[in-house]
């Protein structure tokens, strides 16, 4: 169907009518005046929008609308501020994958390709599938991020922990947590006294990435060293996330002379706790997720290789001629 101009109809309107679509775009509306040449430039206009993608029907739902619909229905609320800043009434019908590409880069201008898919794709994906819209982005390159799996030997963990206890009692036992738990950064800073429960033994980490809990099993050193703590606050470790806390990391390692990887820090602790749990305690991928630390076999799957496993051992049954050497 293509645009058409409808005529005035006596007795009911002086105006020209704009009807039709123009590429799949439906157009029902009035040109605002009677001159037939001056209905055509505006039917002329209203192409013009359609095709540069700035054509919006009266009443055509917006990004506003749509978040309203998204947080009312219980949409997770983080990260929807600075679209919202950004699209505003933006219309649907012109939220593509260029927009959000250009939006990501706008709001997030120095953040990763993994930031700016949790932060911006994963959001404007499920906003815009809460209204109704069907698209398929394509995520930045790099979305899933880099893979980063070092980990500490026991004697090199021991070592820091030892480091930063003397430093700070609390900053040690933060350390310990980390070490024992495989709890975020974050989410260990966040624990309280109501979390913790030192008869049987657990602590209820609250789970930033997933919003949800898990209950982490304490052995009865990290148990000694929390409870050494002082009740001079609600948060367990009465620290907080930032620079200084950065530093205090870099100083015990200097002093237990144990190198941490760039880019790692306190999250090099999640990985010897969950390198530590296949090679100590024999839990292999399946078991990990099942720990609640994960929520999926494919998280958890980048700890299967930092170890030899069973079936990597077996090449000490490979035969060899013996006082040989090599062969």
């Amino acid at each position: 169907m293509v645009l058409n101009l409808i005529p005035p109809r006596a007795g009911m309107s002086h105006s020209w009518r704009i009807r039709g679509s123009h590429l799949g775009h439906p157009v029902d509306q009035s040109a605002k005046t009677a001159d037939r040449k001056l209905a055509a430039k505006v039917m002329a206009t209203v192409k013009d929008d359609i095709e540069a993608g700035a054509f919006v029907r009266k009443g055509a739902p917006t990004f506003v609308d749509a978040v309203s619909g998204y947080v009312k229905g219980g949409g997770n609320r983080r990260f929807v501020k600075p679209l919202l800043e950004h699209f505003q009434t933006t219309p649907l019908t012109a939220i593509n994958q260029r927009a959000i590409d250009q939006a990501s880069l706008a709001i997030y201008p120095n953040g990763s390709p993994a930031t700016r898919n949790r932060q911006v794709y994963t959001p404007m994906s499920a906003i815009l599938r809460g209204a109704g819209v069907t698209i398929t982005l394509k995520r930045p390159k790099g979305a899933g991020g880099v893979r980063r799996t070092a980990y500490l030997e026991p004697q090199q963990a021991f070592a820091l922990i030892k480091a930063a206890t003397e430093h700070d009692a609390r900053f040690g036992a933060l350390l310990a947590f980390l070490t024992y738990t495989g709890a975020r950064l974050g989410e260990a800073l966040a624990l309280t006294w109501d979390d913790v429960s030192l008869d049987r033994g657990v602590a209820l980490i609250r789970q930033t990435k997933t919003e949800g809990a898990r209950t982490a099993v304490m052995p009865p050193n990290l148990l000694t060293a929390i409870d050494a703590l002082s009740r001079r606050g609600q948060r367990v470790f009465g620290l907080t996330k930032c620079g200084r806390l950065y530093s205090r990391l870099e100083a015990a390692s200097r002093a237990a002379g144990v190198p941490i990887p760039d880019r790692v820090a306190f999250h090099l602790f999640r990985h010897t706790w969950a390198t530590w749990m296949r090679r100590y305690a024999g839990l292999d991928t399946a078991a990990l997720v099942e720990t609640g630390a994960w929520r999926s076999r494919q998280s958890a799957s980048v700890y299967e290789h930092l170890d030899a496993s069973e079936e990597s051992k077996k090449v000490l049954r490979l035969p060899v001629a013996l006082g040989t050497g090599l062969v």
